[in-house]
């Protein structure tokens, strides 16, 4: 999620390289909005940033304003009606982009349908974007300041109208959102690395309950809701975020080290070589051989040419499919008891691919190094992380776990060793993925990713 206001500069070629930064939070569709002279453009379609933009695209999209987005479907299927940003004109026009979850969703999704208000998709974001659209504060700042207190759920959300941006973030703050300054200008986004990329300064995150106003008349800020309990996600510091971003005054890739450092206090193991899953695992392996004095060394290849693709392997090749992304190398692990440290677990299936790899290419023994705690619980505010029950996790032990996978240990994280490396408190965190400790009120509200499309699907 992006955002800029920037009148002189190419905005829409400065959102492109803010969501090419930020393509890790999502590759199932990107899209653009810019305005110019009163008039919102938006431009999105299924595929990475690359594939959905290029040259001729970005110089039609005009203007002294942008925002943009990468979508990761948590709320609605991936269908084209739901990419974002979101356009919408119920009164104020304006475009929004949004990353979280709102457990309220269905609630405001039939009370606005009752008022003769239609969707075109199924998300949590065109709700958001049709209640500030249809609202009658004067400026788009008094409609924010209006809706916030309606929506429950977390929300880091940045919106467009013909004279301003807006960004704010949840009472919570949940989702990460950062502020920044190119020039005399300023910039908001997700993560830091999309102001690195675009040559803009950090200036500080967004706080929870917080407005920021990007516009002619500068920046504005306004604290709209109190906030009594941070509950940031703290797997954001594990995995989601870019090792580069910086985040509670820390930059990732040193909190990641320190994670496997204390990993490997946590859960030694004799062996002659550590590898990592990459990329996601590298900097939790640089620690752990730091810390163990294991030699290290790539083990796995990853080949970083994959991207989203709607060719399926077939058959013939099925077996083969983790090896497009992965390939073990037998000159390196063959005759070795090696440490495989990767970041989490989900479902498994994956990392039971790469050990059953790993032992065809002649490693002896096998050990999972996981530098989290295991995963148990699905977050609803956020991030798709499956039914408890397609979790391997669930209802197994580290033992039953270790037997699943076929590795020959198993060892995870423990949950104050990753607060411990973070620097920070649970009282200031969400870690609901790994504990079921929910901090959000009525969670248990939110019917789960697909409720609104079930909704729309139900006979009347």
């Amino acid at each position: 999620m992006f955002g800029i206001y920037a009148p002189g500069h190419e905005v829409a070629r400065l959102a492109y390289f803010g969501l090419y930064a930020l393509q890790h939070r999502g590759q199932e569709s990107a899209g653009i909005a810019t305005c110019e002279g009163g008039h919102i453009t938006t431009m999105r379609d299924a595929g990475l940033v690359s594939q959905v933009f290029d040259e001729e695209k970005l110089k039609a999209l005009e203007g002294d304003m942008a925002i943009g987005h990468v979508r990761y479907s948590t709320t609605g299927g991936g269908s084209w009606e739901n990419a974002q940003p979101v356009w919408r004109d119920d009164g104020r026009e304006l475009a929004l982009a949004h990353n979280g979850n709102l457990t309220n969703a269905v609630e405001l999704y039939n009370e606005l349908r009752s008022n003769g208000i239609e969707f075109r998709g199924t998300s949590d974001s065109e709700i958001m974007a049709a209640l500030l659209s249809s609202n009658d504060g004067r400026y788009i700042e008094d409609a924010v300041a209006d809706v916030i207190p309606r929506l429950e759920g977390a929300y880091s959300t940045v919106a467009m109208t013909k004279h301003a941006i807006v960004a704010f973030r949840d009472p919570y703050g949940v989702r990460p959102l950062s502020l920044g300054r190119l020039g005399d200008r300023f910039v908001v986004a997700s993560e830091s690395c999309a102001f690195d990329i675009i040559g803009a300064e950090l200036l500080r995150e967004v706080h929870p309950g917080e407005m920021v106003s990007l516009s002619e008349r500068g920046l504005e800020v306004r604290q709209v809701v109190r906030s009594d309990r941070p509950a940031f996600c703290v797997f954001e510091n594990i995995y989601f975020s870019r090792p580069d971003s910086r985040m509670d005054g820390g930059v990732l890739q040193q909190v990641r080290g320190r994670m496997g450092e204390i990993l490997h206090r946590e859960a030694p193991v004799d062996a002659d070589l550590v590898i990592s899953v990459p990329d996601s695992g590298n900097p939790a392996a640089n620690g752990f051989a730091r810390a163990s004095g294991i030699p290290q060394d790539d083990g796995l290849i990853k080949n970083r040419y994959v991207q989203r693709t709607f060719i399926q392997p077939g058959q013939e090749l099925r077996k083969h499919g983790l090896r497009m992304k992965f390939n073990p190398l037998p000159e390196i692990v063959a005759g070795k008891r090696v440490v495989v440290v990767d970041d989490s677990i989900v479902r498994g299936n994956t990392t039971r691919q790469i050990v059953g790899m790993l032992r065809d290419a002649g490693a002896i023994e096998v050990h999972l190094r996981i530098s989290a705690p295991a995963i148990r619980h699905p977050c609803h505010y956020g991030i798709d992380m499956s039914t408890p029950q397609e979790m391997i996790a669930h209802d197994r032990t580290v033992e039953e776990v270790a037997a699943e996978l076929g590795c020959d240990s198993l060892g995870y994280l423990s949950l104050e060793g990753v607060y411990e490396a973070v620097g920070a408190e649970r009282e200031t965190h969400c870690d609901a993925c790994f504990t079921g400790d929910y901090p959000l009120e009525r969670t248990e509200a939110a019917g789960g990713k697909h409720a609104l499309e079930e909704l729309v699907a139900a006979p009347v």
